[in-house]
C-alpha cells in the first residue's frame, strides 16, 4: 500500500531522487470525458509555443490486436500529436485487450500493474521532451490493482494535474469531488479544463461560472464541441503558457 503525507509520497518501487517537474497529469472527471482529446489538444499547443512535447498513456484498456501487438487508440492519439514522437512501448507500458476496469483487464491476463515500469518509460520520454503530458485512464481514483489507483502516477512522478472537466449534468459534483480528492492525496491541482462533450447541455455559461467560483485552481480553457486541432490548441494556449513556465 502507498502512504500518503501533507509533504511527501512515499510509494513501493520508485526511486524518489529522479525529477519529474518537466510534465503534467491529465486526469478527468470521469471515463469518456474527453481526457485525450484534451491532452492532444495541449501537446499541440505545446509544440506551437516552441516546446518538445510528448504524450503518454501509461495504462489503456481496450486495445486492439495488431501485427505490432496490441494498440489503443488513446495512445495513439497521444504518439500522433507528439514531438518526438515516443515508441509505443514508452507511451504505454500496460496494454489490455479487454474494454473494462483495468484492473479487472489485468487480472484476465494474469498481470498486475505497478508503478516501476511506467516510471521507468516516464525518465525514457523525459529525457528527450521539454514537457511530457501523461494521460490517467478513467477518473482519479480508478482502479489499477487491488492495492494500486490511477492517482497513484501522479503520486509517483510528483506531477501537477490538469483536470479535465467533461460539461454535462452532473459535472459540477464530478468537479468538485475530483479537485477535493486530487487536493487531499497531497498531489498540486494546477488548473482544470471544460470539455463541451454534451451540445444539448443547456446554461453551460452558468455551470462554467460556478466552477470558476468554487474549484480550487485556475481555467486553463474551454474546448468547444465540435472543436478542430487548431481551435482546439488555441483555446489551450493557456495552459502550454503555464507549462512553458514549469519546463
Amino acid at each position: 500500500m502507498w502512504q500518503i503525507s501533507a509533504q511527501r509520497i512515499i510509494l513501493p518501487g520508485v526511486n524518489a531522487q529522479i525529477p519529474t517537474r518537466s510534465g503534467v497529469f491529465v486526469a478527468g472527471t470521469d471515463t469518456g470525458i474527453g481526457k485525450t482529446f484534451a491532452a492532444c489538444a495541449l501537446l499541440h499547443a505545446l509544440r506551437a509555443a516552441g516546446l518538445r512535447a510528448t504524450g503518454m498513456k501509461p495504462v489503456a484498456s481496450g486495445c486492439a490486436s495488431t501485427p505490432d501487438g496490441l494498440r489503443n487508440d488513446d495512445a495513439l492519439a497521444l504518439i500522433a500529436a507528439s514531438d518526438p514522437q515516443p515508441d509505443y512501448a514508452d507511451c504505454n507500458p500496460f496494454a489490455f485487450a479487454q474494454a473494462v476496469s483495468p484492473h479487472i483487464a489485468a487480472r484476465a491476463t494474469a498481470t498486475e500493474v505497478t508503478l516501476p515500469p511506467i516510471h521507468a518509460a516516464y525518465g525514457k520520454l523525459a529525457a528527450r521532451a521539454d514537457v511530457v503530458i501523461v494521460e490517467g485512464v478513467g477518473g482519479w481514483l480508478a482502479p489499477l490493482s487491488d492495492s494500486l489507483l490511477a492517482s497513484a502516477i501522479a503520486q509517483a512522478l510528483r506531477l501537477p494535474v490538469v483536470l479535465v472537466v467533461g460539461l454535462k449534468l452532473g459535472c459540477l459534483n464530478h468537479a468538485h469531488l475530483s479537485a477535493r480528492s486530487i487536493v487531499a492525496d497531497g498531489c498540486e491541482l494546477a488548473g482544470w479544463i471544460a470539455n463541451r462533450i454534451d451540445p444539448a447541455m443547456e446554461r453551460v455559461d452558468e455551470s462554467l461560472e460556478t466552477l470558476r467560483r468554487r474549484l480550487p485552481a485556475p481555467c486553463l480553457g474551454v474546448l468547444e464541441f465540435g472543436s478542430d486541432r487548431a481551435r482546439a490548441a488555441s483555446a489551450l494556449r493557456t495552459a502550454a503558457t503555464m507549462l512553458h513556465t514549469r519546463a
